[in-house]
């Protein structure tokens, strides 16, 4: 996990440019929160700031967001991004997921965007329940194990979805969820995403590291597992100038009970 923390650090200034950042959450987000004229939020595991200014866009002035990852060099980049798009109704925090440094019943919304394969699952639902309002949503975007086999990269680039354990299944979520008697879990959406690139360009993602994933073979190993995956990729599509697949991830929208509904 000390090369993962470290692979962060290294890219973060070119972190936007390897990795597609999808609309459709962010609007998801947008829709269910309508009803609010402000919304006091956190992002945990924001990153260098990619969502967040997404999230600025669709819901305006009315959102006040706490921005949390434990990489400082993350944090720095997601700054001059926000700054850049002259947002200033933020703040930054350097902590882990499992121990926000915030007051209870703080937030009415507590959100994570592709990240919550690097948490301890229960201590972070544990820590979401005490600084939601009542009522408060809890979003998770994130992919599942299952999903993450179907991908271009789990199909065929050797080893990558067995490596690849700290992602969950969704009755595996569920039944972590079940153990945190104040949270809800209200609604499980599916997204499906048509994707378009050049070999050439995977190739540079691979060797860019744009997936913490990577960080978990050796040199050697990874070094052959790309020579496998280019000539898997050839062997399997007709024009590697056009390669199309479909990526899949999951939203669950996670509600944190009232005092009456936890009586």
């Amino acid at each position: 996990m000390k090369r993962v923390r470290s692979h962060f650090s290294k890219i973060a200034h070119i972190y936007d440019d390897l990795r597609t950042t999808d609309q459709e959450p962010i609007l998801f987000i947008k829709e269910r929160l309508e009803h609010l004229d402000r919304i006091e939020a956190a992002d945990i595991g924001c990153g260098g700031g990619r969502y967040d200014v997404r999230l600025f866009e669709q819901l305006g002035k009315r959102l006040w967001l706490t921005c949390i990852d434990d990489s400082e060099e993350m944090l720095k980049e997601l700054t001059k991004k926000l700054q850049k798009h002259k947002i200033s109704n933020y703040r930054t925090m350097r902590t882990e997921a499992r121990v926000l440094p915030l007051k209870d019943e703080c937030l009415d919304v507590v959100i994570t965007l592709n990240a919550l394969h690097h948490f301890m699952v229960l201590d972070f639902f544990q820590e979401a329940a005490r600084v939601l309002k009542d009522d408060g949503y809890l979003f998770i975007y994130t992919r599942l194990r299952s999903q993450n086999k179907e991908s271009i990269w789990g199909r065929f680039f050797p080893q990558f979805h067995e490596k690849e354990e700290r992602l969950h299944e969704l009755c595996e979520l569920k039944e972590i969820l079940r153990t945190v008697p104040a949270l809800r879990l209200r609604s499980t959406n599916y997204f499906r995403y048509k994707r378009k690139a050049k070999l050439k360009k995977l190739i540079a993602q691979a060797k860019n590291h744009h997936y913490s994933t990577f960080y978990l073979y050796d040199q050697q190993e990874f070094e052959e597992a790309v020579g496998r995956f280019e000539a898997n990729i050839v062997r399997h599509f007709d024009n590697p100038e056009d390669i199309v697949w479909h990526d899949r991830n999951v939203m669950l929208t996670i509600r944190r009970k009232t005092r009456r509904q936890r009586r």
